[in-house]
């Protein structure tokens, strides 16, 4: 079956990493669903982040392989996977205090153009990434506050203009490493929103620590125990998993890892 007919986008085959000796992923098969969103939860230490790194190639894996989109990956650089589309909000998420939502998110639009860092650059001569990045910035409920400097704006909406660079990248898969950590209750439900709207064209893979956020919106889950997968499918069936509860779901505060 050809990579564009593959109904799975991003898929790793018995991913494992050592460090000094520690195993802290062992023998990890996942699999990503095109166009879902499938959630990464584990109780602390369970190797959640050593994943995410594993497969954006900010660490190279012990054993195992990577494919996205049908292509082995294992090999290549951080930026190069950036390049094909699979990008990590944390990547392009640096937001310029002291620049307008506007001219952060033209900043992440400079990059596709090699120009990232002509800071020196005219506004007119960047005038055609304006239609571009208000388009963005709509699309991420940030328009009120286009000419606003990101320094000024509340924590959920600083967040919302990272997804909003994160997009800039035109990426085919959004990793988000805890895109809820720190929020109050309102701004959950704002970024939980967006998330789930933004997800419409894309496939999404994140590592999220509220629960009720990954069963709302989750397609799938795989539940990581000491670098081992524990237990993997809908919310309603790991949920009610014994040895998930045990590990996880059964502990009394459920905003945190």
């Amino acid at each position: 079956m050809g990579a564009e007919q593959s109904e799975f986008v991003l898929e790793a085959r018995g991913l494992t990493k050592s460090f000094a000796g520690f195993l802290a992923v062992n023998d990890v098969s996942l699999r990503v669903r095109r166009g879902s969103i499938h959630a990464l939860i584990g109780p602390n230490g369970a190797g959640k982040t050593t994943v995410f790194n594993l497969l954006t190639k900010f660490h190279r894996p012990t054993k195992g392989d990577i494919f996205f989109e049908g292509r082995n990956i294992t090999s290549l650089t951080p930026a190069e996977v950036a390049s094909l589309g699979l990008v990590r909000s944390f990547q392009i998420s640096a937001v310029f205090p002291s620049l307008t939502v506007l001219e952060n998110v033209r900043f992440a639009l400079q990059r596709q153009l090699g120009t990232s860092f002509y800071f020196w650059r005219s506004d007119r001569s960047l005038h055609c990434l304006h239609d571009q990045a208000r388009q963005l910035i709509d699309a991420v409920n940030l328009t009120r506050w286009l000419d606003v400097p990101a320094g000024e704006l509340p924590y959920g909406r600083k967040r919302a203009l990272e997804l909003a660079t994160t997009l800039a990248l035109e990426p085919r898969v959004m990793l988000l490493d805890e895109p809820m950590a720190g929020m109050g209750r309102e701004d959950i439900q704002v970024i939980a929103a967006l998330i789930k709207r933004l997800a419409e064209n894309r496939t999404v893979l994140m590592v999220e620590h509220n629960l009720s956020v990954v069963a709302s919106l989750s397609d799938c889950i795989t539940v990581l125990r000491r670098g081992q997968i524990l237990a993997e499918g809908p919310y309603s069936v790991v949920s009610q998993d014994p040895e998930v509860m045990e590990a996880y779901l059964g502990k009394g505060d459920e905003s945190r890892d």
